[in-house]
């Protein structure tokens, strides 16, 4: 088989808006209660597939969930009629555009039994996505279907959180190759919690039959969840054979280092320093939460938000680091204004998967004809703008949900209704 990373962008739903109902995403926090713009948020993440796919890079797309989540508020014995403020703003997120947060995957190259693992992400710390991974789990099914080559599992049960592919890391000498898998967990952090559970990843690397002598489990730092890195994709991300991570990503940075040059010697680990970019910065600018991939020509290049490019800190430390001898050769800036002003970055609204192209379910598989198709239904379906005290409009719910439909319809993934 031909393994090539795929990166999987979740398309910003219908119902995408502010609000504020991530405890610990500074950005979400700040934001809460502005008019969200989903309409151009969607169109956004459009374009940025666009770019990676003119970049040479294979690319991938989940569906919106259906919002509100009816079901959910019949298990609470409410509806969005009745419902709380919080529970209907909880019930109407669209918080599973950003699908690093769907599952953690593990390469075929990884697994005794040779087979690409995907564990859906439970997200039981926030209400507002703890009822994702139903939704989820029946996508993730659909799109690797073919169980000669995926192992597609449910997720850790309570009380274990587990927040997906935004707090795990991959090594490998190649894509292809077999490789180091890393699992970082969090502890505590100020006033903030930590969402990753160490129980959590053990559970889903024996899920995954990951060979223990090449899986490392990492605890993040608490200052970095107390300043706002509420998962560990905000701190550090790996491509190949390369870690890029700030100085305060974890809590024992030297061990963690130590730990990964004894399995994998030839890992680089880039490290930026406090001194230079700050926590602060790194979390405004989301420096870390970034694509860092592997260009067809071999080069490694780093899309990263306008924000990073607008911080003089971030991006003086990049220009240097692009200009010497570092491993990451080019800088893409990219406009996610929208999934930023929620707290999301590039990374956060992809889900990485090493595999063969042609064993996944192509209605899943990007190409610039079928981007087009979406960018002109969701031109005409999407709402332009919401504010929070929509979020119970019979009209608003209407418009959302035949939008959604439409998109559906649009790419023959009409049994996701």
């Amino acid at each position: 088989m031909a393994l090539v990373e795929i990166n999987f962008d979740g398309i910003i739903g219908p119902s995408h808006n502010y609000a504020g109902l991530s405890p610990g995403n500074i950005a979400s926090a700040n934001n809460a209660g502005a008019v969200s713009q989903p309409r151009a948020a969607a169109l956004q993440g459009i374009e940025k597939m666009r770019a990676n796919l003119r970049l040479g890079l294979a690319q991938g797309f989940f569906m919106p969930l259906d919002r509100p989540n009816r079901a959910w508020l019949a298990a609470l014995a409410t509806d969005m009629g009745h419902a709380d403020p919080h529970i209907r703003a909880a019930a109407f997120s669209a918080s599973a555009m950003w699908a690093a947060n769907a599952a953690t995957v593990s390469p075929a190259p990884d697994a005794q039994d040779g087979k690409c693992h995907l564990s859906a992400a439970n997200l039981l710390t926030m209400a507002h996505r703890s009822h994702e991974w139903t939704g989820t789990l029946a996508q993730l099914r659909l799109a690797f279907a073919d169980q000669r080559h995926f192992a597609v599992h449910g997720p850790v049960p309570p009380p274990f959180g587990d927040e997906g592919a935004a707090n795990f890391m991959r090594l490998c000498p190649s894509h292809g190759e077999a490789g180091l898998e890393i699992f970082v967990y969090g502890k505590s952090g100020g006033p903030f919690p930590a969402r990753q559970h160490i129980e959590s990843s053990k559970a889903i690397a024996r899920a995954h039959r990951l060979d223990p002598e090449r899986t490392l489990f990492i605890q993040q730092s608490e200052a970095a969840i107390a300043a706002g890195a509420f998962h560990n994709d905000v701190v550090a991300v790996a491509n190949e054979r390369v870690l890029f991570t700030h100085e305060q990503a974890f809590e024992d940075p030297e061990a963690a280092y130590a730990a990964i040059k004894a399995i994998m010697p030839e890992a680089e680990i880039v490290v930026v320093p406090a001194d230079r970019v700050s926590l602060a910065d790194a979390v405004q600018s989301y420096l870390f939460n970034a694509q860092l991939v592997t260009l067809p020509s071999g080069e490694m290049a780093l899309i990263l938000p306008t924000e990073a490019q607008a911080n003089p800190h971030v991006w003086g430390w990049l220009e240097e680091h692009v200009a010497g001898n570092g491993p990451i050769r080019r800088l893409v800036p990219v406009d996610v204004r929208q999934s930023m002003a929620n707290g999301g970055g590039p990374a956060c609204l992809r889900l990485r998967v090493v595999a063969d192209p042609a064993t996944i379910d192509q209605r899943f598989i990007a190409d610039e004809g079928k981007l087009d198709r979406m960018a002109e239904m969701i031109a005409v379906h999407w709402p332009d703008a919401i504010a929070p005290d929509q979020l119970g409009d019979p009209g608003l719910i209407e418009q959302v949900q035949r939008a959604r439909l439409a998109l559906l319809e649009t790419c023959g993934l009409s049994e996701l209704a």
